[in-house]
């Protein structure tokens, strides 16, 4: 794999596969998906946190495959604006799943008496794999910003 500080441009086609931290789109897709899921899933005693951790988990899964589609097909071009978006989006992505990982365990932990069982492994893993989630979007955000910076 090559290092993203040593090449300022977004690679296209197959490349972005072996390329860090582009490679790390597969992940984040995974665990995004993951938390979508579980959280659908899941009963949680607030409709508003619920909503607020669906729509960081749908956005975020849709933003992701969206960049890995057009890096794949190489709508980029090689400009240095998409390396701009690469950084904003996974920016805001990784203080979005913050927030939602946040919340969630915060709500998971006080159901952990009220309702023990099924529902509150459920949301257990769903609190997991969200700060997993934020954890990858945080890594790729720091290796974007390190390529951002070198173009």
């Amino acid at each position: 794999m090559s290092s993203s500080t040593s090449s300022s441009t977004l690679p296209s086609g197959l490349a972005v596969l072996s390329t860090f931290p582009d490679v790390l789109f597969i992940p984040e897709i995974i665990f995004g998906g993951l938390v979508w899921i579980l959280v659908a899933s899941s009963k949680v005693p607030e409709p508003m946190l619920q909503g607020w951790v669906m729509f960081v988990s749908v956005f975020c899964f849709v933003m992701s495959i969206s960049l890995l589609c057009l890096y794949i097909c190489g709508a980029h071009g090689g400009g240095g604006c998409w390396v701009t978006l690469d950084v904003l989006c996974h920016g805001t992505a990784a203080l979005f799943y913050l927030s939602a990982a946040v919340l969630e365990a915060y709500k998971t932990y006080d159901l952990r008496l009220s309702s023990p069982g099924q529902e509150y492994r459920e949301n257990i893993a769903a609190v997991v794999f969200a700060f997993v989630a934020t954890l990858l979007y945080v890594i790729h955000q720091v290796f974007s910003l390190l390529r951002w910076k070198s173009s």
